[in-house]
């Protein structure tokens, strides 16, 4: 579906949900760009409020990931920093023409996810350099203006690992993620290395559907975990945690806070905040000084792209909650820096 407020657009044939099917390019994801360090290439010419921006997502809204990116970017629109048009459910034999279109049609800034669109996504990018491009991506940065982003929520992942070890009575927790992709891997296992430095006695069941959004497989699995003996589950994907409230266990929640939803069940959440991210990049295509850059780091949690939800004293002991705020304060003050380790974790039981 295309949306906007700023002008009105012609409907797209898109295609159904595409599932961010896995990419291998060239040999494996590039390594990770330091923040705040550029490529260089043609600078870019100023712009005035409010900058034009378009996005285009392979998913819906309503999908975790794709929402904070929608929510950081309607407060943008709300402030009066840029107009904001749309397109969700982008298919991935559709994406080259939509993304094109809005390119062609005078988007200032093009925003959205390219997991398994890469190379469509970066040939319109260099078709238009003077268009600034910020794409959600497992690879690096293309100058003159293809930037990049990430949702690095390892940090808090580890705090909730710790929440995870402190809870569990079987000492068997079941993770349920979509791919093993570097960005579900590291989330995985720095929820797994948490959870451990508290409770070295934990074992992990792991599961993958193979879908991005498939909220019935991902029950399934959980399902299959809690028969294995999990008392606590990490739920990567939708679903899993309908499946820990129906046998009365607990779950840990990723990128969005379920715990009003699932009462009683969530007893922890990493969170990922788009906000410092595309605050940074609007200021920079406005003052000119945008270019193709890696927008990741602005998710730790030191930039406030990522945070811990607050952790109910209902649900999670008060000397836990002590023991991991003080972990948190040590991430955030530099003392402790949580392991980034994208490799594809494995079943310990």
């Amino acid at each position: 579906m295309v949306r906007g407020l700023s002008r009105s657009l012609p409907l797209f044939a898109l295609g159904a949900i595409d599932r961010r099917h896995v990419l291998v390019l060239g040999g494996g994801a590039l390594a990770l760009a330091a923040m705040g360090s550029f490529l260089g290439g043609p600078a870019f010419a100023a712009k005035t409020k409010p900058v034009k921006v378009a996005a285009i997502y392979t998913l819906a809204l309503a999908q975790p990931w794709i929402s904070r990116i929608h929510k950081a970017l309607k407060a943008a629109e709300a402030r009066g920093d840029i107009t904001y048009i749309f397109s969700e459910n982008v298919g991935s034999t559709d994406y080259e023409g939509v993304i094109r279109h809005y390119s062609q049609e005078g988007a200032e800034l093009i925003v959205g996810d390219v997991f398994g669109v890469e190379r469509p996504a970066r040939k319109v990018a260099a078709d238009y350099p003077k268009t600034a491009f910020l794409m959600g991506s497992s690879l690096g940065p293309t100058k003159p203006n293809f930037a990049v982003f990430d949702d690095f929520i390892h940090e808090p992942s580890y705090l909730t690992g710790m929440v995870a070890g402190r809870a569990t009575r079987s000492n068997v927790i079941g993770l349920v993620a979509g791919y093993p992709i570097a960005e579900a891997n590291r989330l995985m296992q720095a929820f797994m290395a948490g959870a451990r430095s508290v409770n070295p006695q934990v074992k992990f069941t792991i599961a993958f559907i193979n879908s991005w959004y498939d909220p019935e497989k991902a029950k399934e699995a959980a399902f299959a975990a809690i028969d294995k003996g999990a008392d606590v589950l990490y739920a990567e994907r939708s679903g899993v945690t309908d499946a820990a409230k129906a046998r009365g266990v607990k779950a840990v929640g990723s990128i969005i806070d379920t715990s009003a939803q699932y009462p009683g069940t969530i007893i922890a959440s990493a969170l990922w905040h788009m906000e410092p991210t595309i605050e940074r990049v609007i200021q920079r295509v406005i003052d000119g000084s945008f270019t193709a850059a890696d927008y990741g780091p602005y998710s730790y949690m030191s930039e406030g792209g990522a945070s811990l939800a607050p952790l109910d004293p209902k649900l999670v002991p008060p000397e836990v909650i002590e023991e991991v705020l003080a972990k948190e304060k040590e991430i955030k003050d530099g003392f402790f820096r949580v392991p980034l380790n994208e490799t594809e974790p494995a079943s310990t039981l």
